[in-house]
């Protein structure tokens, strides 16, 4: 595919991707994620013709414009869309699939000074939230969706759901909602890890209540301990509403 044809597609992915576009003109003129990724794929082709000079001089001229920093070695697939922008990062190893879409203040970093892969490889259709960090050469899969704020350490399987610092992988959720970017619909793994255990001691509770009633103990009710445990209990019970 030509320049002309992927600077087209850009455009199209972007009134795809953000309800506020509201024109052609004002997408070309307004939208630095593309003015970034535009400049990104011309310095990338310097990078891979050895003018490196001329490629990181191309980036930084991109980074001052739009605050977004991609270095020239960065390899970005088709429909890249990144909202926003500014503060994002995108270092030299990093490998981007097609149809990914990122948030400002996201960041794609290395973990080594060693001259080898050291930035993530991006699978497609992959949504990195604002502020998350992905770090290192690992791999996130297919169809993941990184929340805001988040920071991956490591290797994330596909149709995942990432939260959490460190990273932890959530019960997930349908396709349906991940194409419409529900963002207060992640989910949360360390809730769904005590939900789990409330349930699992309220189940305890009535097997023991039940030997109690057959030997005929009468066992101390502790009514602060209770209450504390049914005000966490409606707690969990109005997140699952929520969701």
């Amino acid at each position: 595919m030509n320049f002309l044809s992927l600077f087209k597609e850009d455009i199209k992915t972007i009134f795809e991707k953000d309800p506020a576009a509201k024109n052609i003109l004002e997408v070309i003129i307004c939208y630095p994620g593309l003015h970034a990724v535009w400049l990104h794929r011309i310095a990338h082709w310097f990078y891979r013709k050895k003018w490196f000079t001329v490629a990181r001089i191309i980036s930084q001229i991109s980074r001052h414009i739009t605050g977004i920093e991609i270095h020239p070695g960065a390899k970005i697939g088709k429909r890249f869309f990144i909202d926003h922008g500014m503060g994002v990062v995108i270092g030299e190893t990093a490998e981007i699939g097609d149809n990914c879409l990122m948030y400002q203040g996201s960041v794609l970093g290395g973990t080594s000074f060693k001259k080898e892969k050291r930035h993530p490889t991006i699978g497609n259709n992959v949504v990195i939230g604002a502020g998350a960090i992905v770090l290192g050469a690992i791999k996130i899969g297919n169809n993941v969706r990184i929340g805001a704020g988040s920071v991956v350490l490591n290797d994330i399987p596909e149709n995942a759901t990432v939260v959490g610092v460190p990273g932890r992988i959530g019960l997930g959720f349908s396709q349906q909602q991940m194409q419409q970017l529900e963002h207060n619909k992640l989910p949360d793994p360390i809730a769904d890890g005590f939900k789990i255990l409330l349930k699992e001691i309220e189940n305890l509770e009535i097997r023991i209540k039940k030997l109690e009633s057959l030997e005929g103990i009468n066992a101390h009710i502790d009514k602060y301990f209770e209450k504390k445990k049914k005000e966490l209990e409606q707690k969990f019970s109005d997140i699952n509403k929520n969701e």
